[in-house]
């Protein structure tokens, strides 16, 4: 794990965090030597790729058996002849998984260099080739055809155009150029096609660039389990609140069977329009997507214009999924994580709204998930204690084995019953 330096942070965010994992329950259960370690391994761990490729399938058009098959063959032509096994998950039941074979210590490098973005090479970890967009920097005589090896500046210090780069970069790989370096930094307007073809990337993970695209989607573990333990029934009317980009609205109307109703918010209309995309990608038609607030999601009384969409009365879902906006911390990989103290401990707020309308939109006996894709305590176990405290009939309910096996995340979970809530917590890396 020692391939990429652990991920870095502003001084006052690092200090934050360990004091966070440095707490004094933490270490009289641990023990100060073995607190200490589990934290220094989260913080590697978070600047490099998971070790498997997750593929969902849309179960709506087509069994898994089929596109295990499908995928296997794709797979194998990109790879050319090096034979990488796709597994099925041996619980979720929908989910393919393709290991992801790195880091790769043997690599030459070559003299000229590409330099790209941060989430330009976060991508190129993950599998994906090099897009012009992403590129900053090469070197001075650059032409198509030619092997390059590519770093990502993860600081974001390296100015659009340079033709050489001496600050902190990261070793991605190797590919061929597709265009020169006069084309790329062309006068005329920026490029959007394909800049670096990777064919010696760091980690080895299959692109899924248009590879069956209604009837795959790629999609982080942590991601599909969030759905599952959601467990949406056919017939039922389902709430994501903070839906975009449509991943796991998409996924919670497939475990329906397109049988109900998926009401998918998000206040950002580009967002929204993205959710409709992929729900008619992959051919549901049980969601409606609309450009709302969630804070602003409960009417106190009932509207006489009949419009189906939000604000809603008390008590109209029978599910709802709160996948709140967060501090990110645990999106892999991450190198250099850049958001503020102020930043990181500006979401509890946010999440505490949203979380009050979600309890009100609920309907008795419903369930309600919580999810976030970041690591600290006081967007994920403290908004636990807080919900319980604020809201009396909340009952907490410990997390099963079942759902540590599945996800490796940080489970809890409260059922209502009649005047009871349940909530369901989840704090995931992604």
């Amino acid at each position: 794990m020692s391939f990429f330096p652990k991920i870095s942070f502003q001084h006052e965010v690092e200090e934050y965090l360990t004091k966070v994992f440095r707490n004094n329950e933490l270490i009289t259960a641990l023990g100060t030597q073995k607190a200490e370690s589990k934290y220094q391994s989260l913080l590697s761990h978070l600047s490099h790729p998971p070790g498997f490729t997750t593929v969902r399938v849309n179960t709506h058009l087509a069994s898994v058996k089929h596109m295990k098959k499908l995928l296997f063959e794709e797979i194998q032509k990109q790879f050319k002849g090096l034979c990488v096994p796709v597994l099925e998950h041996p619980k979720l039941q929908d989910v393919l998984l393709i290991p992801v074979i790195g880091p790769r210590r043997d690599l030459k490098k070559h003299s000229s260099e590409v330099i790209v973005g941060a989430h330009c090479g976060y991508a190129v970890l993950r599998g994906a080739h090099v897009y012009v967009p992403g590129i900053i920097s090469t070197s001075r005589f650059m032409k198509a055809g030619d092997l390059v090896s590519v770093y990502s500046d993860i600081e974001g210090k390296c100015k659009r155009g340079a033709k050489e780069f001496e600050g902190v970069k990261v070793f991605l790989g190797n590919g061929i150029s597709e265009l020169s370096r006069s084309e790329i930094f062309s006068s005329s307007g920026p490029l959007n096609g394909m800049g670096i073809r990777m064919i010696e990337p760091v980690y080895l993970s299959p692109s899924f660039d248009n590879v069956l695209p209604s009837h795959l989607f790629l999609q982080n573990l942590p991601s599909v389990v969030v759905s599952h333990i959601l467990n949406p029934q056919p017939g039922e009317r389902i709430l994501d609140m903070c839906a975009a980009p449509g991943g796991k609205t998409t996924h919670l109307a497939t475990l329906m069977h397109d049988e109900g109703e998926v009401i998918a918010m998000d206040k950002i209309a580009n967002k929204v329009k993205k959710i409709k995309q992929n729900a008619e990608l992959l051919q549901l038609n049980c969601i409606k997507a609309f450009c709302y607030d969630g804070t602003k999601a409960l009417s106190a009384e009932k509207r006489e214009d009949e419009q189906e969409g939000p604000p809603f009365l008390p008590e109209s879902f029978d599910r709802i999924l709160l996948d709140a906006p967060c501090s990110g911390m645990g999106q892999r990989p991450n190198m250099a994580y850049s958001l503020t103290l102020k930043e990181v401990t500006s979401y509890q707020p946010l999440q505490r709204k949203l979380f009050t309308v979600a309890v009100k939109l609920l309907k008795p006996g419903g369930v309600l998930v919580y999810s976030t894709c970041t690591i600290t305590l006081s967007e994920n176990e403290e908004q636990v204690a807080w919900a319980l405290k604020t809201f009396p009939c909340l009952q907490l309910q410990p997390q099963g084995k079942k759902g540590r096996e599945e996800s490796g995340c940080n489970l809890l979970a409260v059922q209502l019953y009649s005047t009871q809530y349940m909530l369901k917590q989840l704090s995931r890396i992604m």
